[in-house]
């Protein structure tokens, strides 16, 4: 038998943060575990969690930093300078080491500065690393290069949660723990295919779905959850906004609200509803003209009478915030819980899951254009990924510096986006593979992955975990690649350690951090701690006041404005041409499948993007096993079609984890008209034969 040592961390896939343990032998990690005593785990972890640390050793794991042919050919001047440490790899990239590539990229971005300015300079990324990494990146833009344009992955995921809550409650996080689940008497689901995309929460909503029967799951397309649900409501494309009001006008028509919370810890509720009375698309009703969904006229106000009248909680994803009215959706959501009291307490709250394992932590640090650290106001907004995108084309930005996130795969109107790339005089990009962004670069770095690394992790229900490191490796993390590039363009930074780096989040952040010393995270590796954090954790938020200026709870009151699937049934009785994409996840992959694809175990059972039809459907598809979809922004590749019973008619589903399917070139610039994330989750498309 082997003599392992066995190392706790924290899994490096989605907003779960599942604490595990690595059994580790010469170096190399042999198994992943969890304990039966793990705080978020529970004792289990899913497929990705057990078997997806192949990456780790994957033989194309970067090792030493690449700089291109093409950007030495382009700039003689800096390959003269460099000439002399640079290896062959092949006929694109030379290999060379860190000091080299860094003078490299600190020559192109002094005389893009000098030549362009500090704004020509962007930085994307930072949620696939550590609160430390993420930090230092934002602050290298905003100090070092003097550019506000910092931005990060949530821009096509969850922004539109912070926007939305914010609004209404003043922050933008989880308002409890995930074991409130077991407190809770009923449990709204919205937006979200938990079980694929967040299973070990998922595991405890089938726990008490099971003991208690009180869960209601709302989706434009059956899934896994809905097999647990007491309530199972499918609805039209981009219909959250319309189905939220309408059980906000039921609780208020009915009086199910709670007088008492509204009077005492909410603001504008007069104003409200009387919007909410007089809008015609709040009314349940209204489904009565919309074919094959009249059901919903009866459905939705039992749904919202049992979210009212019990301790409740709601959780959603990405169904709910990429969509135009994401932000919207999102303030419907959280008046549903002002109205009702179903706040600020023990199994009552509001839970939008995230789905990188640090996108919560990155957002903390500071890497969004119009949050600074511990979201202040910072000094100046810049723009937002889709607006920076747009600066590419006008020549506006020239340089871009990418960590840990793939915009040349997993972002919308990819056409557009290698176009802008195209435009661009430098790109950096720090990365444990040759992603989809590393090949547009001109210089790639490869740094430690999660597990070779210490470093702070925040999670969906806004617990910090110490990592440990797994295994040894002598490449970079991202935070020194920083410290680096900041030192060889005349910077100070003198940190040693990520803990110097924390200490300083721990200052600069003071008002979620300021008691979330190493010396308490290691002691609390297992449970973690909830921010904010002073003398002890926060697991409930909102318990006495909101975090508003007056502490008072906001309406934001939205109408529901018809479009797509709602409108071509209401005016014509059925969608007349093409078909209805939503995207989503599947459980052995992850995200760009640049760590998941790597691990044979998972990969096997999900090797390409599989399209989804509805069985009814087959006769209006080519009689073909492959077909390509086209919308009117692109095209994807060839795509394998499987018909299913549990995909509406006019509904098509797929993943978009194989950069080689293209499904994010068919979509364009609709997005959330207040934050920007991309209307990921529905665009018309027509299916041609391959």
């Amino acid at each position: 038998m082997m003599d392992y040592t066995e190392i706790e961390s924290v899994c490096t896939y989605c907003g779960v943060g599942c604490d595990i343990v690595a059994q580790v032998d010469g170096n190399r990690i042999e198994r992943i575990y969890a304990e039966k005593d793990g705080y978020v785990s529970q004792g289990k972890l899913c497929v990705k969690g057990k078997y997806g640390f192949d990456f780790v050793h994957a033989g194309d794991r970067l090792k030493a930093p690449r700089i291109s042919r093409r950007f030495l050919e382009k700039n003689p001047h800096i390959e003269a300078r460099v000439r002399s440490a640079l290896k062959k790899l092949d006929e694109t990239w030379f290999e060379t080491d860190l000091e080299t590539a860094v003078e490299a990229a600190a020559m192109k971005l002094t005389e893009i500065r000098k030549e362009y300015g500090d704004e020509s300079f962007c930085a994307i990324g930072g949620a696939r690393t550590s609160c430390e990494s993420a930090y230092l990146f934002q602050k290298f833009c905003r100090d070092s290069m003097n550019s506000p344009h910092v931005d990060n992955c949530a821009r096509v995921c969850h922004s539109p949660s912070l926007k939305g809550m914010r609004a209404t409650i003043g922050e933008g996080a989880a308002t409890n723990p995930y074991n409130d689940i077991y407190e809770s008497e009923f449990i709204l689901i919205i937006g979200s295919n938990t079980t694929e995309a967040h299973p070990i929460v998922a595991n405890r909503i089938i726990d008490a779905a099971r003991l208690h029967d009180n869960v209601a799951v709302i989706d434009v397309r059956e899934i896994k959850m809905m097999k647990y649900a007491k309530h199972r409501a499918i609805i039209p494309h981009e219909a959250n906004l319309l189905v939220l009001n309408m059980m906000a006008r039921v609780i208020i028509e009915e009086e199910l609200y709670n007088r008492k919370f509204v009077e005492t810890r909410t603001r504008g509720f007069d104003a409200f509803r009387e919007a909410i009375m007089n809008d015609p698309y709040a009314d349940p009703l209204f489904f009565r003209s919309i074919p094959g969904y009249e059901h919903l006229a009866t459905k939705i106000p039992v749904i919202a009478r049992e979210y009212a009248l019990k301790k409740s909680m709601i959780f959603w994803g990405l169904g709910v915030t990429e969509h135009i009215d994401g932000s919207y959706a999102v303030m419907a959501i959280t008046h549903l819980a002002l109205l009702t009291g179903n706040i600020g307490k023990t199994g009552a709250g509001l839970m939008p899951l995230r789905g990188q394992n640090n996108v919560q932590g990155a957002c903390d640090m500071g890497c969004l254009p119009y949050y600074a650290p511990d979201y202040q106001q910072p000094e100046k907004v810049g723009l937002m990924t889709p607006q920076l995108v747009d600066a590419m084309l006008e020549g506006k930005i020239k340089a871009l510096l990418n960590m840990g996130e793939d915009i040349a795969h997993i972002h919308p109107n990819q056409n557009k986006i290698d176009r802008a790339l195209g435009e661009l005089d430098f790109i950096m990009v720090q990365e444990l593979f040759m992603t989809e962004i590393a090949k547009r670069a001109d210089i790639v770095v490869g740094v430690k992955s999660a597990y070779e690394k210490e470093g702070v992790y925040v999670n969906a229900m806004r617990r910090l975990h110490l990592s440990q490191p797994l295994v040894e490796s002598d490449l970079p993390d991202d935070w020194e690649v920083i410290k680096m590039l900041d030192n060889a363009m005349g910077g100070d930074y003198d940190y040693k350690s990520s803990e110097d780096v924390w200490n300083e989040v721990r200052e600069v952040a003071h008002r979620r951090f300021s008691g979330a010393s190493y010396l308490r995270l290691r002691r609390h590796r297992k449970r973690g701690l909830q921010w904010p954090v002073y003398i002890e954790d926060t697991p409930v938020l909102h318990l006495l006041d909101f975090r508003t200026e007056d502490g008072l709870g906001r309406y934001v009151y939205h109408q529901y404005e018809p479009r797509g699937m709602v409108e071509e049934l209401v005016e014509s009785g059925e969608v007349k041409e093409g078909f209805y994409l939503t995207t989503g996840r599947t459980l052995p992959q992850y995200n760009n499948a640049a760590q998941s694809g790597r691990s044979g175990k998972l990969n096997g059972r999900y090797e390409e993007d599989i399209l989804l039809a509805c069985e009814g459907d087959r006769d209006r598809f080519p009689q073909t096993e492959y077909v390509v979809l086209r919308s009117r922004y692109g095209k994807s590749a060839p795509l394998r079609v499987k018909f299913s019973e549990k995909i509406e008619p006019d509904t098509l589903f797929v993943t978009f984890h194989h950069a080689r399917s293209r499904i994010n070139s068919l979509f364009g610039d609709e997005s959330d008209e207040l934050i920007l994330t991309a209307a990921f989750k529905s665009v018309k498309v027509e299916v041609l034969p391959a």
